[in-house]
């Protein structure tokens, strides 16, 4: 089958989440459409297969599949995202060390929670734009877990930062050329913090032992070498960076809150196994990860149909999410479809699929979901009222969230009460 001619860059850029579901049904819901982004050969995938083989490293390459646009702004140059086969391996496992240890999830999610029981307080009697206020009060935690404690003002800033990287990664422009200054000003304070780590002494300060500034810091390639600065900077905005953008999801999460009032009675009263399905649906029903990227390492065949080496291809996620093939009443907002379950890796993906200890899965999943069912019961057990605002979610802007950051007028009293979230940690 040949590769269309036509170029979709531009109805991507202007559909964005809706892109690959209105191709598809363009298509007639077909799980291989084939197409062109930016001049290149392209096959959009869709369906549990299309997971499988998305997550193959023996039939899929990630070098030269991140745009270079992307890598200035969202992911860095070097990021593990883009390594294949053993130096994949070797640096993913510096990443599971660091994030997927049941004791460093917990450390960060307490950390997490004792930063909203400290800002909430805060907030009583005044009105705030939610998505803010959460973004700084994870920058400031997971900078102290990290190894980097930073006064409350630069954690702001650190906030206001990585923020601007996420939101502007996808978009030419303003936003984009924002989202670059952003990466090298922190790209750049983190590569100091590693040479600093490296030659303690002379008022440099060692890494605290066991953190994850110290195993990046010292982190040996399969060459025997550290990595070097501007790389190891790279992997550590790779854990605060993510960690900062857990605010869409908080703010998702408020929005689901409100819009379904009984949804906040569930949280409340259903413990940490509600708060933790609540979690997974705001993951499924909200979006934040348009698509996924990889390469062809060779001829490969899919539905039928032949898909050439070097081939682009794009696992369809927010299709994958809505598909309602996949999913019960994909358009309706139900943690109950998760409780007392953990999701099939191949079923719900906004961090990827497959094995996140080998694959490319984000390692951070367990953080995210067990971050987000906190704050989620967080918000429950919070007494605010939503003033008129525009909570519309624009579906063409990726990534996207509420575009009022959700404004909210806390209730004297309300941000005072301690152990808000305590019964939703694990």
């Amino acid at each position: 089958m040949a590769v269309p001619l036509t170029d979709s860059t531009l109805s991507l850029l202007t559909h964005g989440y809706a892109w690959a579901p209105t191709l598809r049904r363009a298509h007639d819901d077909a799980p291989l459409i084939r197409t062109r982004l930016l001049g290149h050969a392209t096959a959009l995938l869709h369906g549990p297969e299309a997971v499988a083989l998305l997550y193959d490293a023996e039939r899929v390459l990630r070098h030269g599949a991140v745009p270079g646009p992307v890598l200035d702004t969202l992911f860095g140059r070097g990021a593990v995202h883009t390594l294949d086969g053993p130096a994949h391996l070797a640096r993913k496992g510096l990443f599971t060390s660091v994030l997927m240890d049941p004791a460093s999830v917990a450390a960060l999610t307490r950390r997490v929670e004792r930063g909203w029981q400290e800002a909430a307080p805060g907030w009583e009697g005044r009105r705030v734009v939610l998505f803010d206020e959460v973004a700084a009060l994870l920058a400031e935690a997971v900078c102290d877990w990290t190894g980097l404690p930073v006064p409350r003002d630069a954690a702001r800033q650190i906030a206001e930062d990585c923020v601007a990287m996420v939101d502007g990664f996808a978009t030419p422009g303003p936003r984009h050329r924002h989202a670059r200054h952003a990466r090298n000003r922190q790209e750049g304070a983190l590569a100091r913090a590693v040479v600093d780590v490296r030659s303690p002494g002379a008022g440099r300060s060692a890494a605290p032992a066991g953190s994850p500034l110290e195993a990046i810091a010292l982190h040996r390639g399969p060459d025997g070498a550290l990595l070097d600065p501007h790389t190891a900077a790279v992997e550590l905005l790779n854990v605060i960076r993510p960690t900062v953008a857990l605010a869409w999801f908080v703010v998702f999460a408020a929005h689901a809150v409100h819009r379904h009032p009984g949804r906040g009675d569930e949280l409340r009263s259903g413990g940490r196994a509600h708060a933790r399905a609540f979690a997974h649906e705001v993951r499924r029903f909200y979006p934040f990860v348009p698509f996924i990227a990889a390469r062809a390492a060779a001829d490969i065949a899919f539905a039928g149909a032949r898909i050439p080496a070097g081939t682009l291809l794009l696992l369809d996620v927010y299709g994958h999410h809505h598909d309602p093939a996949l999913w019960h009443a994909p358009y309706h907002f139900e943690p109950v479809r998760f409780l007392g379950r953990e999701p099939d890796p191949s079923e719900l993906i906004p961090q990827g699929g497959g094995d996140a200890r080998t694959g490319h899965r984000c390692p951070g999943e367990d953080i995210t979901v067990t971050v987000l069912a906190t704050l989620s019961a967080a918000l429950a057990d919070l007494d605010f009222a939503v003033p008129a605002q525009d909570l519309s979610i624009p579906i063409n802007r990726v990534p996207t969230r509420p575009r009022s950051g959700f404004v909210i007028d806390v209730a004297p009293g309300s941000g005072s009460r301690p152990g808000l979230a305590s019964h939703a940690r694990t």
